[in-house]
């Protein structure tokens, strides 16, 4: 089993380049492979070579960052609440950053990728921690169950507050229409750097959290009698998910379906165990980013359809067929 697992990785993460390799090359300006290594290797100051370096290499660092995060952090946001229909945006993230960049739009007049990026993210942390405040507040402490219906209140609150802000000014709702449906396009280098750290320490929780997911999938009860701490853990997966979640809506927007699919795609290959479950599905979300994100430039020809359209036609459906199967409501 353990020498098949590490073989699944090795495949996806030949998968993963393959990926990014299509993402370099592929686009308004197709290029060829050998194109694509000149421009890496020894540019000269071609077309090809500005194409590749200034837009579709930051474009594709930036999809694998995002890809990677939001595939763990659904893995974590579905173990934690045992919701096996649960994403991450389940704790207001996506919400918070989405009013926050109204908010910076109609009251400050921000105009730019680079003003919303810190904005979204300041958004989408207090939410998060305002759910898992309301939800851990009581008698009992907080439970998967009060975490999940604090996050779907506030997660109502904060849309209709962002809903009454678009409306009362075009200008805010043009500006707002276009981060909202997620994307890669337009993003640099610049907002990759600022993301990364983020996802980085996000990952590092992550990593410090498998563990006692794994506990707690056998019950709070045999988790306790383990040694295991329950609020601890259940504390620093939702750091994790917070930083994770808000770096991936703050650099690119609410990209759906990649924290929901993603797990259910790895924990078919892997099964329950998270120190396993974690690292494919943070391959598997960066395949999926890439590919989608081609698959926009590639299917509309001279235009593009930003990644979370292309995830939303492709991922739906997918996501009705996998419902249906027996045995998914069992995390």
């Amino acid at each position: 089993m353990r020498a098949r697992r590490s073989a699944g990785l090795v495949v996806l993460v030949g998968l993963l380049a393959i990926a990014a390799v299509a993402s370099l090359a592929l686009g308004a300006n197709p290029l060829t492979p050998a194109e694509v290594w000149h421009a890496m290797t020894q540019p000269t100051g071609t077309e090809g070579d500005i194409v590749v370096r200034s837009l579709r290499a930051p474009r594709t660092l930036l999809g694998v960052t995002i890809g990677v995060a939001l595939g763990v952090a659904g893995v974590l946001i579905q173990g934690h609440t045992r919701n096996p229909i649960a994403d991450p945006g389940l704790l207001g993230v996506s919400a918070g950053g989405a009013l926050a960049v109204v908010a910076a739009i109609f009251v400050l007049g921000v105009d730019d990728l680079y003003g919303y990026v810190w904005f979204a993210f300041a958004g989408a942390f207090v939410a998060s921690v305002f759910v898992f405040l309301i939800g851990t507040l009581g008698r009992g402490g907080g439970t998967p169950v009060t975490v999940a219906l604090a996050g779907i209140a506030v997660t109502a609150l904060l849309g209709a507050a962002t809903t009454t802000l678009v409306l009362l000014d075009s200008q805010t709702l043009d500006a707002y229409r276009f981060w909202s449906v997620g994307g890669l396009a337009g993003r640099d280098a610049w907002i990759a750097g600022q993301v990364a750290p983020f996802v980085l320490a996000g990952l590092v929780l992550a990593a410090a959290n498998v563990g006692g997911l794994n506990g707690l999938a056998l019950g709070e009860d045999i988790a306790r009698s383990l040694g295991i701490r329950i609020q601890l853990t259940r504390a620093v997966g939702v750091a994790s998910i917070t930083l994770l979640t808000g770096a991936a809506v703050a650099a690119c927007g609410p990209i759906g379906f990649v924290g929901l699919i993603v797990p259910h795609v790895a924990r078919g290959i892997t099964g329950p165990d998270y120190r396993w479950l974690t690292p494919y599905a943070a391959l598997i979300g960066a395949i999926l980013v890439l590919v989608a994100d081609v698959a926009g430039r590639v299917i509309v020809g001279a235009g593009e359809l930003p990644v979370g359209i292309v995830l939303a036609f492709v991922g739906a459906p997918y996501f009705i067929a996998l419902i249906r199967r027996r045995g998914l409501v069992r995390i």
